[in-house]
């Protein structure tokens, strides 16, 4: 499975952004996806997931309320919405997939997959 992520930009304080994560197979729908972040001189950071069955969802305490992990199966896509975007969340984002979920979703040595990065740029 090869993971395409795209959907990053450079915005202002407060806008909004869509990044997508799109699979070259359909068995994409039965993995557990999720959202990374690395900025300059910072080790990659988890940001959110989602789960390969029930869909359940976990985020880092700094983005809950603004950002929105989901998937559309039809569409071989995972969606990170993104609001209320803050200069700190500037970063290469990159989304990683694994066939089942792991009670370690945090850490990013436990996904096999990962896409390429998009840049996320927030300017105050």
């Amino acid at each position: 499975v090869q993971l395409q992520a795209s959907g990053g930009g450079l915005v202002q304080a407060g806008a909004s952004l869509r990044l997508s994560c799109t699979a070259s197979e359909r068995t994409f729908s039965n993995y557990a996806v999720g959202w990374f972040r690395q900025a300059p001189g910072k080790e990659r950071e988890f940001v959110a997931a989602i789960r390969e069955r029930n869909g359940a969802t976990r985020y880092l305490d700094s983005v809950k309320g603004r950002f929105t992990i989901t998937r559309d199966r039809a569409k071989n896509t995972v969606y990170l919405d993104m609001s209320s975007l803050k200069p700190e969340d500037t970063a290469l984002y990159y989304c990683a997939a694994r066939a089942y979920w792991t009670v370690k979703y945090y850490s990013p040595i436990e996904w096999h997959l990962w896409g390429q990065g998009t840049q996320v740029t927030v300017s105050s």
